[in-house]
């Protein structure tokens, strides 16, 4: 099946009804949700003033987008509704290649493509360069909500007390409890 582009944009009326401040939302997601997280790609920063490509990463460590996958395909076993998943496709990304003339949703400074599918059909995710990552995916059921805007060198989770422990302890990711809107360590 895979992910499919979609026109009809009520799925991610949510999104844009949201009254949380747009940097808020494209990397924490709505409020309301019982837990928060990040999922970081790289460790936070040790120092004022250091540079991502200063960070200390092991050799086999994965990229953001097999992170991202691995996260969600996690999370697709805390929701009641895992065959209908929607995901944002940030129009600034570079593999984007969406129809000139598809709706697209619109937040404040930010503009996605919908896409619809199964959650675990984040594998088919449209990357040609493996670096693309959705900026937003949730269930039907709105059960959580993973957002990874362009900036951060994480990615904020929403969802509930037993998907985020979840996923704090899966060994394979580095995820941290966070609460909505915290200020996060930047390397920016």
């Amino acid at each position: 099946m895979g992910l499919q582009l979609q026109a009809d944009l009520t799925p991610a009326g949510w999104l844009v009804r949201s009254t949380v401040p747009w940097d808020l939302l494209v990397t924490w997601g709505p409020e309301g949700f019982s837990s928060y997280a990040r999922l970081r790609y790289i460790p936070d920063p040790v120092r004022p003033g250091q540079d991502e490509a200063d960070a200390t990463l092991p050799d086999d460590h994965m990229s953001d987008q097999m992170q991202a996958r691995r996260a969600i395909k996690l999370l697709s076993t805390f929701t009641s509704t895992p065959d209908q998943a929607y995901f944002c496709w940030w129009d600034g990304d570079p593999d984007y290649s969406a129809p000139p003339d598809l709706p697209l949703v619109t937040l404040e400074h930010r503009r996605f493509a919908l896409l619809s599918g199964r959650v675990t059909d984040i594998d088919s995710w449209p990357s040609s360069s493996g670096g693309s990552l959705p900026a937003f995916a949730w269930p039907e059921d709105r059960a959580w909500c993973f957002t990874s805007d362009v900036d951060p060198h994480w990615a904020g989770i929403a969802g509930s007390d037993e998907a985020i422990s979840a996923l704090v302890d899966d060994p394979h990711l580095d995820v941290v409890r966070a609460s909505f809107g915290e200020a996060a360590p930047s390397y920016y």
